[in-house]
């Protein structure tokens, strides 16, 4: 088993944990309040047509878009609601914060709001039941055939208390744990828990005054250690550190040492080194990576590497692939993600490159897809937008 270590520092007096995986940082998250997830009883302070959005004051200083194409009826809370209706100014509605604020942009809200429990997500607006893209194939057909007839009896149950909405949920790949005969029972309950939240949030906006936060996630260490490890830790870096624990099990890692840095680590030069352009890799080649406001763009290059090797390129390019996957998940490289890798002379290499690049992606706890490989040789890749990019945070730390 590879060595492992969760390390808790520091970068300008902010709270780092990482995760080192044999020397290795893997892992970085800072540990800071958040608004990401949280479900707000927001008020609808005007409606531009023209974009098809209406913009939702959520506190007395922020406000968030929401865009109108899906508005779930059951969120909007001072009025009935039907079908074929619309939002007006000083309407109050229940909203989720999609995506954070960031520069210019104002937040993303939706209606369709989601919680996540151990085994399942479970969101409002949504039809069936799924699961994840990152278990096998033949795994994701058996669990969801398994899970499906008692997720339909349990969507029927709360179908009044839900004022008709739907909802659907995923699977998660936590599922993996579960011994056959335990997996039904412990989906189930798990997804109900979660559709049980999120009656109490929908019933409990009627008597909330605007701008209230009526849920805020918080993540548990799904582990099942005793948690003496971390409770010298307050709340908000415990749950930093049970995700660090969560992408260190993903690579079948589940008991890591967890470390206060002491600053013989050098975690700040660490971060700091994020922020160049140019990565060298072991053989002498190297990446340039171009983090645009569009999309991101990552070239590359022999460099020092043996060019008269024989299958030089495709080595190189397997040697990229599995650092660029780390640069991106370290960086938080969001939305397009276009690769130029080395050419290769064969479609069987390119196969083989874009199967070892589709699972590295299943890997990558935000969600990450291959989308294809251009006339001109660029793989592109998109993946999820889950926060603020490694780049946008320091220049935040730095300017305040």
């Amino acid at each position: 088993m590879p060595d492992s270590e969760i390390i808790i520092s520091k970068y300008k007096d902010i709270p780092v944990v990482t995760a080192f995986i044999d020397n290795r940082l893997e892992y970085l998250s800072f540990v800071r309040d958040s608004k990401l997830h949280n479900i707000y009883l927001g008020k609808v302070d005007h409606i531009v047509k023209n974009i098809d959005a209406a913009f939702i004051r959520i506190s007395d200083e922020e406000i968030g878009y929401l865009p109108l194409n899906r508005i779930n009826s059951v969120c909007v809370i001072n009025r009935p609601f039907g079908e074929g209706d619309s939002l007006r100014n000083g309407d109050e509605v229940l909203v989720q914060v999609e995506a954070e604020a960031i520069k210019t942009k104002k937040a993303k809200l939706t209606t369709s709001i989601s919680l996540s429990g151990k085994y399942s997500v479970v969101t409002l607006g949504r039809n069936g039941i799924g699961s994840s893209v990152k278990l096998e194939d033949n795994i994701r057909k058996e669990v969801t055939e398994l899970v499906k007839p008692a997720f339909l009896e349990l969507s029927k149950k709360y179908e009044e208390k839900l004022s008709s909405a739907s909802v659907g949920a995923i699977i998660r790949t936590n599922v993996k744990e579960l011994q056959k005969d335990a997996l039904l029972d412990s989906v189930i309950f798990d997804i109900e828990e979660q559709i049980k939240k999120l009656v109490n949030v929908i019933e409990s906006a009627s008597t909330r005054t605007v701008y209230s936060c009526l849920f805020s996630p918080v993540i548990t260490d799904d582990s099942n250690e005793s948690g003496e490890d971390t409770k010298e830790f307050d709340d908000l870096t415990r749950s930093h550190i049970a995700k660090a624990k969560a992408f260190l099990r993903t690579r079948d890692i589940n008991s890591p040492r967890i470390i206060v840095d002491t600053g013989i680590h050098g975690i700040p030069s660490k971060i700091e080194a994020l922020c160049q352009n140019k990565v060298w890799l072991k053989s002498g080649a190297f990446l340039i990576i171009e983090q645009l406001e569009s999309f991101n763009a990552i070239d590359v290059n022999t460099g020092k590497a043996i060019k008269s090797k024989k299958d030089a390129s495709i080595e190189v390019n397997f040697e990229a692939a599995c650092e660029i996957m780390r640069q991106i998940r370290l960086r938080n490289l969001t939305g397009m993600i276009l690769i130029d890798f080395i050419n290769m002379k064969d479609k069987e290499s390119y196969d083989r490159l874009i199967e070892y690049v589709s699972s590295l992606c299943r890997l990558d706890p935000v969600h990450t897809s291959f989308i294809d490989i251009t006339g001109l040789g660029i793989m592109e890749l998109t993946r999820n937008k889950n926060d603020k990019s490694l780049k946008e945070l320091l220049k935040e730390i730095n300017e305040n």
